[in-house]
């Protein structure tokens, strides 16, 4: 990946190029971003950069080099990433040959894509992914060796805070005094979850999200979307590029309506029936459809919220969403909404964790309507 075929993140990119080209790269950087945060494609558009033999302003995309690293196949850059426990092959190095020819064609396919889609890529959608001990003898082991072609060996860890403690721990040494011109890019959506000895060996390189009209310019020139529902997606996706292609690619998701009645029905206190009708809908959803109408909600309680302050100038829903929130909020107070924000998120949560949709949908609805109906 180039820096070019990142939407956005101007100043970031100019970080980086700077520094290599002003010969003050950091020996271990942590690129920190929110869920949907760039940070993965950067840090292999950065990988690209450093490699490339004839540098400007962006990679050339033309040398051998560059023509390896945009197939995810040069030789001296590595890659360490979350895998759940599906090895159905005996054959120890014939099965990571496969994982990795798996993580090569979804970094191809997927480039903007986070952890569910990597997981549901290679079927393991239904177990804990992690990092597990042995590979911070792999790090080790496969950085060990001199470069075989660039000047730098690179070492990209995606989602380091699935990292087991041992692993962890394990790759501490080499973190802090790699050897001459070996680099770590680690890659997290969640910093908070990493060891302090970690985060306090490396550079942090902060990756906001996306703003509406960078997505939006994206999702019309690259997608050939069409101007109007390029911007109903970017509202709903709200800084999520991956968000904003899984919403593009799936029009017919009503989501607006399904939260209307799933709302009326918890305001209902005489329609328990509603309710478990509501979750039996949900259950048959499958997951991204699930955790969409989850997050979906999560954010039209942000919408009431604005609008029980008064904040109507910041809205980001209109139409009838926007008729629903003004109705909604005569029955909303701002403790209300506070706590139907949190259970939905700890509904979230459990449902990332394969708990039983149908139960997490009712146990919810039974929650938000006493929320609702104190």
């Amino acid at each position: 990946m180039k820096f070019s075929e990142i939407p956005g993140l101007t100043d970031t990119k100019k970080l980086l190029i700077d520094s290599v080209q002003d010969n003050h790269i950091a020996h271990a950087q942590l690129f920190v971003g929110a869920e949907g945060a760039l940070n993965l494609p950067l840090a292999l558009a950065y990988a690209t950069y450093l490699h490339c033999q004839n540098k400007g302003e962006d990679a050339c995309g033309t040398c051998p080099a560059c023509s390896k690293s945009l197939k995810y196949i040069h030789p001296d850059t590595h890659f360490v990433f979350p895998l759940s426990n599906v090895k159905g092959d005996k054959d120890e190095e014939r099965f990571k040959a496969d994982i990795l020819k798996s993580w090569r064609s979804f970094l191809l396919e997927q480039p903007f894509s986070d952890l569910d889609d990597w997981t549901t890529s290679y079927g393991g959608e239904d177990k804990q992914a992690l990092i597990s001990r042995e590979e911070s003898r792999e790090i080790v082991k496969a950085l060990s060796l001199k470069p075989f072609e660039s000047p730098y060996k690179l070492m990209i860890i995606w989602q380091p805070e699935f990292m087991h403690p041992s692993a962890a721990n394990g790759i501490l040494k080499i973190l802090e005094e790699p050897a001459a011109h070996t680099y770590f890019i680690l890659v997290t959506n969640a910093a908070d979850k990493l060891l302090p000895t970690i985060i306090s060996r490396t550079q942090l390189i902060s990756v906001p999200l996306l703003d509406d009209q960078e997505i939006e310019k994206f999702l019309v020139e690259k997608k050939s979307a069409e101007p109007k529902h390029a911007s109903r997606v970017t509202q709903l996706a709200e800084g999520n590029l991956s968000l904003a292609l899984i919403l593009l690619d799936n029009e017919e998701d009503d989501n607006a309506q399904h939260f209307i009645d799933w709302m009326r029905a918890c305001h209902s206190k005489k329609r328990i029936t509603d309710l478990v009708a509501k979750a039996e809908e949900f259950h048959a959803f499958d997951k991204l459809r699930q955790r969409n109408i989850m997050h979906y909600g999560m954010r039209m309680m942000r919408e009431t919220l604005l609008n029980i302050s008064g904040a109507d100038s910041i809205h980001r829903v209109q139409g009838e969403e926007l008729k629903f929130i003004q109705q909604f909020t005569n029955v909303m107070n701002v403790q209300k909404v506070e706590k139907s924000f949190k259970l939905m998120n700890d509904a979230s949560y459990h449902l990332e964790r394969n708990g039983s949709a149908k139960m997490i949908f009712l146990d919810l609805s039974l929650q938000l309507s006493k929320t609702i109906n104190p």
